[in-house]
């Protein structure tokens, strides 16, 4: 199975935290290992916004990968906002901010990405939530988000049983695990929202099915 290493520059915010390297890998890992394929989708300068960021790795990989992003990165836990602001060296370039649930900033944004996140939320909230983020795209702005789907089932039986556990046991994520869905009902989703979309499965060697689906605002 491919491995995947953040870049070196995001492993130094998180060992700077004092747990040391292992702990930015082991948060580097999962799901994470698609992130090479979500941040191609994602313009390489503009203003950025990552809704859901929680500790701030991929936003910082987004920043790190890119040096023209500028990138926000806003979450309903106080607590994991708290900590991604201790990995902040450059306040122009990276911010985190706490946000209510179901509120995003105002925008406008080059991109908007949602990672993960969709399947807390319930079929209204997520219909809510993506309408919310294409009204805060800028002309020709991109609309990015990875999330868990049902096909292989095999793979969506494994995932399900992860987060489960990661939500109503661990307590690692905030929220009720409500459900994933196929490819194609989120694609309808965010095509819902008025833009132009796209989408693909992104499981190759993976044992989750990540799938992409990317709108885009008309210029």
């Amino acid at each position: 199975m491919p491995t995947f290493s953040p870049a070196p520059a995001t492993l130094a915010r998180y060992g700077a935290l004092g747990r040391g390297r292992p702990a930015a890998r082991a948060a580097c890992g999962g799901g994470r290992a698609r992130w090479p394929a979500v941040a191609a989708r994602v313009p390489r300068s503009g203003t950025i916004l990552e809704v859901g960021c929680g500790h701030g790795l991929f936003s910082n990989y987004l920043a790190d990968t890119a040096p023209g992003r500028h990138v926000v990165g806003v979450d309903i836990d106080a607590r994991k906002i708290a900590l991604a602001r201790t990995t902040v060296t450059d306040t122009d370039r990276v911010r985190f901010d706490t946000i209510a649930d179901g509120e995003l900033p105002p925008g406008p944004f080059d991109a908007v990405v949602i990672v993960d996140v969709l399947y807390l939320f319930t079929s209204a909230q997520r219909d809510a939530m993506l309408a919310a983020a294409a009204e805060r795209l800028a002309p020709s702005g991109v609309l990015v988000v990875k999330e868990v789907g049902t096909e292989p089932r095999f793979k969506a039986r494994v995932a399900a049983v992860q987060e489960r556990l990661a939500t109503g046991v661990m307590g690692i994520t905030e929220g009720a695990h409500h459900g994933f869905e196929s490819e194609q009902v989120l694609a309808d989703r965010v095509a819902a929202t008025g833009l132009s979309v796209t989408s693909w499965r992104i499981d190759a060697g993976r044992l989750h099915p990540h799938v992409l689906v990317v709108g885009r605002r008309d210029p």
